[in-house]
């Protein structure tokens, strides 16, 4: 299974290195969407399918823990998995996003945490991914 990504962050620079990472974690992807807050996200969602958002916590606009919020709260999108990959070091609003069903990656990060944690908030396993890459002859190496 291949997914469509949507990667919802304020900085170019920070979208651009995540969208790297994400390539470098092996990770089958259909297609990458960006978006620079949580109201451009929303629109993204609205527009393309979406199978995994990785979202930031701190944006102008809209934050990530009110796009999540809103994601959770329509029954369209609210098992969408979401991983918020962030500097965030407040406990409290850590423990908010995990309440909402986000797992949480802090930056920097390596590909093969990125990777570990898209396998496990997909629900896609171990035989499922690395059957993946046996049936393609695809490496594993990073």
């Amino acid at each position: 299974m291949a997914f469509n990504v949507l990667v919802v962050d304020d900085s170019a620079v920070m979208r651009a290195m995540i969208v790297r990472t994400l390539k470098m974690s092996g990770v089958p992807i259909a297609s990458i969407h960006e978006a620079a807050n949580g109201e451009e996200g929303l629109h993204k969602l609205n527009d393309e399918w979406i199978d995994l958002l990785l979202l930031d916590v701190n944006m102008p606009v809209m934050n990530g823990q009110e796009m999540l919020q809103r994601i959770r709260d329509d029954e369209r999108t609210r098992d969408l998995a979401v991983i918020i990959v962030s500097t965030e070091g407040s406990e409290t609003r850590l423990a908010a996003l995990q309440a909402l069903g986000a797992a949480i990656v802090h930056k920097p990060f390596p590909p093969e945490t990125l990777r570990d944690t898209i396998l496990r908030v997909t629900g896609v396993t171990d035989v499922e991914y690395y059957g993946s890459f046996a049936a393609t002859g695809d490496s594993l190496d990073f």
